[in-house]
């Protein structure tokens, strides 16, 4: 037995675990996000005898003695500092990291009231941010330092919105207190828990899977296979992404789900997975477009590795090369890039009337989520009802089903509601990132610098599913001029099938290079 005081109150714990699971599971405490489960991030950042600590990778045992704060522990004064001063300064975007910013930037005040920018970048350090930046953050902090110093009064809230006056996001006050619900927040009555088995391997064939010493275990409730769901192929646009990989089926990236498993305890998810036995032929994977575009290269789909093409021209690129006075060639790469939000993908699914799935997830497209699981269930779409709770960053890479889809498949079978979340390191490991892209291009010009002609070939690598391959390949296609005046242009995209992760959607405001995303 552990007891600890915790926003002025004992309470204690039968087991010694991480902090952050004590204050989330049993006290539902849920301003304190959980990020990574490493200690990096700092969204689970509490106060512990006044010094800013991260509750996730420290056991319960280490603050017996010691008196802990959360966001729920603020005065009311304290509150409506930080509420009013974040929003004043747009501070807040997702609202994931705010919480421990916020935890962060008391830490700081309540040692020193006239506190410089520097102090400020300090006592942030520990802490990410993936929307708003730090900029404003730190003018948030260095506002409210302003209001408790001088204990000014929080000016009252415009009653009247006009065209030229700035107003505060309507989502501030839960965003900044802990209040708002991400779907990691929710616990429904009887709720389990799912995670799939995912392949060892890119690129293999699965000759048998066992499921019978998993099924044995005491705390399993239900193992899916890729037989069990009524239509195995889903995609965003392109319907060309397996469900879960049958016995015989061939994986086409390491995130390929071979067996979904569904657990009464969380805790116990893992110790069920590790029992499902998967036997492998293994293959040897494509890596890159060029290898995929050999013509003895093995097919990742039946239709071809070619996923998509993209063709752009204007007046006669070739004809103005040749008549410019200047010439220039040249070749670039950019890298898959993770989108890095700081909230991993969760998903709750429960039965709703008859046949029916409710959904909460934290994606950037309830519609698409509706048609893809009305299509994987074979049920109409009407009786898929999605609610989007507040979404911890996603940039474009949470439009794709990752384990929104996983929840509704188990709820229907079991008809009890089921959590699915990534950790951190399923999230870098299996959801979509930003495309690689190779790409030549000529650029022409005369002899006083104006811009004749350009000619390009853009090869973009989409990974093991189409995912938004094509309009990413458009858009690419569509920019790789830039603002410039071209009255002669040609430009050949290909979005290429390869055994890597699956490429998506990147989101412009996001993105450092605006140049290819989407």
């Amino acid at each position: 037995m552990f007891t600890l005081n915790i926003n002025g109150k004992d309470v204690a714990s039968n087991t010694d675990k991480p902090l952050l699971r004590f204050l989330r599971d049993d006290l539902k405490i849920t301003s304190a996000k959980d990020g990574c489960s490493e200690g990096a991030c700092g969204t689970c950042t509490i106060l512990v005898d006044g010094k800013a600590v991260k509750a996730c990778v420290q056991k319960v045992s280490k603050f017996v003695g010691k008196r802990v704060l959360t966001i729920e522990g603020l005065s009311d004064r304290e509150k409506e500092v930080y509420e009013y001063c974040f929003g004043e300064a747009g501070a807040v975007q997702c609202g994931f990291c705010i919480p421990g910013m916020v935890i962060c930037a008391k830490a700081l005040l309540d040692v020193n009231s006239n506190p410089t920018k520097l102090d400020v970048k300090k006592a942030i350090r520990g802490n990410i941010c993936r929307c708003t930046g730090y900029k404003k953050i730190e003018e948030a902090i260095l506002m409210a330092a302003k209001y408790f110093r001088d204990n000014l009064q929080i000016p009252a809230p415009v009653g009247k919105l006009k065209m030229n006056q700035k107003f505060k996001r309507v989502d501030v006050d839960e965003k900044v207190n802990g209040t708002g619900i991400f779907v990691d927040d929710i616990e429904l009555p009887g709720m389990i828990y799912a995670k799939t088995v995912r392949s060892k391997y890119p690129r293999a064939i699965i000759n048998k899977i066992d499921i019978s010493k998993a099924e044995a275990h005491p705390d399993c409730v239900k193992i899916l296979l890729a037989k069990d769901v009524p239509n195995n192929i889903i995609g965003h646009i392109k319907q060309d992404w397996d469900v879960m990989i049958p016995e015989g089926g061939t994986t086409r990236y390491i995130g390929d789900s071979l067996a979904l498993v569904a657990t009464y305890h969380k805790d116990k998810l893992d110790e069920v997975c590790k029992l499902v036995d998967v036997e492998y032929t293994e293959l040897e994977p494509i890596t890159s477009p060029e290898d995929a575009l050999r013509a003895d290269a093995p097919l990742i789909h039946s239709d071809g590795n070619i996923m998509s093409r993209s063709i752009l021209q204007r007046g006669n690129a070739d004809e103005a090369i040749k008549n410019s006075k200047y010439v220039v060639t040249r070749k670039y790469k950019t890298p898959f890039q993770e989108h890095g939000f700081m909230e991993p993908e969760c998903a709750i699914a429960a039965p709703e009337g008859e046949d029916g799935i409710l959904l909460y997830s934290g994606s950037q497209s309830v519609y698409d989520e509706q048609r893809e699981i009305s299509n994987m269930i074979k049920i109409p779409k009407e009786k898929v009802h999605c609610h989007s709770q507040l979404v911890g960053g996603g940039f474009g890479g949470k439009e794709d089903m990752s384990v929104q889809h996983l929840a509704a498949l188990m709820a229907w079978y079991t008809k009890k509601p089921v959590k699915v979340k990534f950790s951190r390191q399923e999230s870098l490991d299996y959801h979509v990132k930003r495309h690689a892209m190779e790409m030549e291009f000529t650029t022409a010009c005369d002899g006083n610098g104006y811009l004749t002609a350009m000619k390009g070939v853009i090869i973009a690598d989409t990974g093991a599913y189409a995912s938004l391959g094509g309009p990413v390949l458009q858009r690419a296609c569509t920019h790789a001029a830039g603002p410039y005046n071209y009255q002669n242009i040609d430009i050949l995209g290909m979005s290429v099938y390869t055994n890597n992760v699956v490429a998506g959607g990147i989101s412009w405001f996001w993105c450092n290079t605006k140049l290819f995303c989407y």
